[in-house]
């Protein structure tokens, strides 16, 4: 079970009234809850608020649980200086860190100046290996680590 299934199971929802909830079609919700398809990051933001819960622990990646809520959208211009902030602290390069995520320097740069929100895939490997929290990158919480 993930924990996305029991944060469902907990507030005692069926997987079609989080859908809903979200804006998405059943079936598309079912695929992320299973894990057989990408959640996108306005998505999981979404889901995490809609939870009101940690996206780190949400996606498995930390077995800290915090209760996270906000009513704010994803602020691109944010997520833009944490990513850089993020890849200097790393002391890489853009094309290191394209090489890293198996993606090309442009799209990193796209990311960096705000034209494209990071793909969540990518956030999520970034976090793994630098070991930030995506509540941190995403602008829900000001702890930086991940716990």
């Amino acid at each position: 079970m993930t924990n996305i299934e029991k944060l469902r199971d907990e507030k005692d929802l069926l997987k079609k009234e989080v859908a809903k909830e979200i804006g998405v079609v059943e079936s598309v919700y079912c695929e992320w809850e299973n894990g057989k398809l990408s959640i996108p990051t306005k998505r999981i933001y979404q889901l995490a608020n809609f939870f009101e819960i940690n996206i780190d622990y949400m996606l498995g990646i930390s077995n800290k649980r915090t209760h996270i809520k906000t009513n704010d959208e994803i602020n691109i211009q944010l997520v833009s200086s944490r990513l850089k902030e993020i890849r200097k602290a790393l002391n890489m390069t853009m094309r290191d860190l394209a090489e890293k995520l198996n993606t090309s320097s442009s799209a990193i740069s796209n990311y960096e100046n705000s034209k494209f929100l990071i793909l969540s895939p990518f956030l999520i490997e970034l976090c793994k290996f630098g070991n930030y929290s995506i509540d941190w990158v995403l602008g829900r919480t000001d702890n930086k680590l991940l716990s």
